[in-house]
């Protein structure tokens, strides 16, 4: 081959090889967790300073040993154990104008997972009764109820699995 073939074929491989390292160069890097809050982002370098936690979920109830609390207010219940939340905020609706879910600290009365309401002929999945004919239970909570405190299916289920006769259910304005 003639040298001045060779040179042409290296120039061509150089330039190759030129055209390659630039791509390498402008690949995206990995990105890792930083050092520290606002600090570098190293590959492979785990955070040395963990991010801030989020602070604890507070219940507005205030009646010592209750298991539940439900705020008409704010549509919203959560399970208790020892003045800590468990669980919640969940969703929930109470008893329409003349229905009204009154106020006040209840013991829950009895508990069945699939109950039938003879006074509304309508099934109540999950049933918490607390307050005479009142209950905790599955329901359309964009809509108010006769009284019950109508629930989504996963806090409904969770909160009859929390308690037991004779708990604490607190309801507040």
């Amino acid at each position: 081959m003639s040298s001045t073939r060779v040179r042409r074929a290296s120039a061509g491989y150089a330039l190759i090889a030129g055209i390659a390292a630039a791509g390498i160069l402008t690949a995206p890097t990995a990105h890792a967790d930083p050092l520290w809050p606002g600090g570098p982002d190293l590959p492979g370098v785990p955070a040395i300073v963990p991010p801030p936690l989020a602070p604890p979920v507070v219940a507005p109830c205030t009646a010592p040993g209750a298991k539940v609390c439900m705020s008409k207010s704010m549509n919203e219940a959560w399970l208790m154990e020892d003045g800590r939340v468990t669980y919640g905020p969940t969703p929930i609706s109470h008893g329409r104008p003349g229905y009204e879910t009154p106020p006040g600290v209840f013991k829950v009365a009895f508990k069945r997972e699939d109950h039938w309401s003879t006074m509304h002929h309508v099934p109540m999945k999950w049933a918490v009764f607390f307050n005479g004919d009142i209950a905790t239970h599955i329901g359309p909570i964009e809509e108010q109820s006769h009284g019950c405190i109508r629930m989504v299916p996963e806090g409904a289920e969770n909160l009859y699995h929390h308690v037991n006769p004779g708990d604490i259910i607190e309801v507040i304005e």
